[in-house]
């Protein structure tokens, strides 16, 4: 193959590679106390600072887990909460297909807002994993997107310019935050969007 002028593949987790569900979590709730699933997840949402907090590495999984069981009225174990917190994942196998014909040519690099639980429990063992050079995790780095130092660091581990990047996630926002620093990136909605934009870049 023709070389282009990418040399790093960036893909975003959720909801690219692995579609989420919170619906899981809540029948899950449901079937503890009826209408428990539904609290849970508006009570979470209402508090975003806490996820985001969580997710920036700047709370520990300790503090987060307690205020958590407290919302469910500590009617659950912390591992027990962490396997239903973690249980939304699926794998969008159209999409972790490419990955190892791409991984031929491009180096790939995994970045995702996520947290510890969703990690350990949630999604570590999928093998499409082994595809990337190197993950660029929220938690781990104390930054999210749309952060600037968040792409920082993949260049970091990459090594390459910002024009050779190439960056796929489903929020627009955190691709126009790549696109502000010199990356090209791809609003990704599906499987046959991705690859029409893969194409018209000559990636694949």
């Amino acid at each position: 193959m023709m070389k282009n002028r990418f040399s790093v593949i960036v893909f975003d987790l959720g909801n690219v590679l692995l579609p989420f569900d919170y619906n899981i979590l809540i029948g899950k709730l449901n079937e503890l106390k009826p209408g428990l699933g539904e609290h849970f997840v508006k009570t979470y949402f209402d508090n975003y600072e806490t996820h985001r907090k969580f997710e920036s590495g700047k709370m520990m999984k300790s503090e987060f887990i307690f205020r958590m069981l407290g919302i469910l009225g500590h009617i659950i174990d912390s591992e027990t909460f962490c396997r239903y917190f973690s249980s939304i994942f699926s794998e969008n196998v159209n999409v972790t297909a490419l990955l190892p014909e791409l991984h031929k040519n491009y180096k790939l690099v995994l970045l995702s807002n996520t947290n510890p639980i969703h990690e350990e429990y949630g999604w570590k063992e999928y093998k499409f994993l082994d595809n990337f050079d190197d993950l660029v995790l929220s938690h781990k780095v104390g930054a999210v997107k749309p952060e600037e130092t968040i792409y920082r660091e993949v260049e970091k581990v990459s090594a390459y310019p910002s024009e050779e990047h190439i960056f796929i996630d489903d929020i627009k926002d955190y691709v126009l935050a790549a696109k502000k620093i010199g990356w090209d990136g791809i609003h990704f909605e599906d499987y046959s969007g991705l690859i029409v934009e893969f194409e018209k870049r000559k990636i694949i």
